[in-house]
């Protein structure tokens, strides 16, 4: 059976969702030899607004490039929950930051709840990194990618002089699942 997996990672603007879109869909394209499609939208506001990245990843041809049946969903905002969990695939898995995300969305689908921004504060000291952490996360839960795939495309898509602390950013992540 081939792979064809969708990912909605969801939030608002400012959180390095596009960002880690971007990683994903570099780490399975380039590294990992896969097709992949990114895309991304977020409200006028930007920064503090709704925002959310798509990634379609798989080994055959990727006819669509919007996530229609979602099998994992990132959501970092309890608006974000509430928004985009109705689109899970029957089986799916969604995967909540529980510093911001009180109330876990329910269906038939399963649900991680971590605490992801407060691991980035605590464990990195950089509550910016929350997204790499979440991305950590994504790598075990999904094991869509490799590890070795997303940290080369870490160190090819954050800011120069970032890389170690976003490496360290995504190793917490995996350790929490």
């Amino acid at each position: 059976m081939s792979l064809h997996y969708e990912i909605r990672l969801s939030g608002a603007g400012g959180q390095g969702l596009i960002l880690i879109g971007k990683v994903l869909a570099e780490a399975a394209a380039i590294y990992d030899n896969k097709n992949a499609t990114q895309s991304q939208s977020y409200g006028p506001e930007a920064r503090g607004g709704a925002s959310r990245s798509e990634v379609i990843i798989s080994d055959g041809d990727i006819d669509y490039p919007k996530a229609t049946e979602v099998n994992l969903l990132l959501a970092m905002t309890q608006e974000a929950a509430d928004k985009y969990s109705h689109d899970i695939k029957k089986d799916g898995v969604v995967i909540v930051d529980s510093s911001f995300v009180l109330k876990n969305p329910k269906g038939d689908f399963q649900v991680y709840s971590f605490p992801i921004t407060q691991i980035a504060e605590e464990k990195v000291g950089k509550k910016v990194v929350a997204n790499i952490v979440a991305l950590g996360v994504i790598e075990r839960v999904a094991r869509v990618v490799s590890e070795e795939a997303v940290i080369n495309a870490i160190r090819a898509r954050v800011p120069k002089g970032t890389e170690e602390i976003n490496i360290k950013a995504f190793k917490c992540g995996q350790s929490l699942v």
